[in-house]
């Protein structure tokens, strides 16, 4: 089974689980087109997400080197990545590893926003999600663009994730920001293109009242 597909598929992996350290990285497609990258395809419009508890600061489920919003009912929970654990590769993509995953479930959704946290504080947003993607060995049609989280300048990339248990890519994203602990990515997969979209809202509520420290 791919690992994307168990990303997508498998419940609420080890919040405070063991996890462990051995990545998945492996060829990643980059669509850049002729005249350089093209840029994430634009959501859809929707009603904007309800917002709910504030995650990272202090005494949160998950204590980050950002906050931001979550949209109501979305549950989220620390991770542990621990060196020796034999769900490595669900734990780790390119450089970052994971460590918090936000659950869309009881909000009615099948998928998560995950926080990972990348290494080097001289790290930029955008070489943040290029090792991130190339850590997914079945990325292609990936487009990234240079913007903003809240008043953090930051960069972010849409791509398609293919898994021999979809009947056709499906749709991830993910926005970086640079922190003094190193970069953190904030992605959104889904069970499939469809539940992605739903769940947008729910992301770009996180993108927007994103603030650091």
């Amino acid at each position: 089974m791919m690992l994307g597909a168990i990303r997508a598929l498998v419940p609420a992996i080890l919040t405070t689980a063991v996890l462990a350290g051995c990545s998945s990285a492996g060829d990643t497609d980059t669509d850049t087109g002729k005249n350089g990258d093209r840029a994430p395809a634009k959501a859809a419009e929707s009603t904007a997400a309800e917002k709910g508890a504030t995650l990272g600061g202090a005494g949160s489920a998950c204590e980050l080197p950002v906050t931001f919003d979550l949209a109501a009912d979305w549950k989220p929970e620390a991770v542990t990545v621990e060196p020796g654990s034999d769900f490595a590769a669900l734990g780790e993509q390119g450089s970052a590893t994971m460590v918090c995953e936000i659950d869309a479930k009881p909000a009615g959704n099948i998928g998560y926003i995950r926080v990972w946290q990348g290494k080097g504080a001289d790290t930029t947003p955008r070489a943040a999600l290029e090792d991130f993607v190339a850590g997914e060995q079945n990325a292609s049609k990936a487009a990234y663009e240079e913007t903003a989280a809240g008043p953090v300048p930051a960069a972010e990339v849409t791509y398609t994730v293919s898994s021999e248990l979809l009947d056709e890519p499906k749709a991830e994203r993910a926005f970086a920001v640079a922190t003094p602990e190193g970069p953190v990515v904030v992605h959104l997969g889904g069970l499939d293109s469809q539940e992605h979209e739903e769940m947008l809202p729910a992301y770009e509520l996180a993108k927007k009242t994103l603030k650091l420290g």
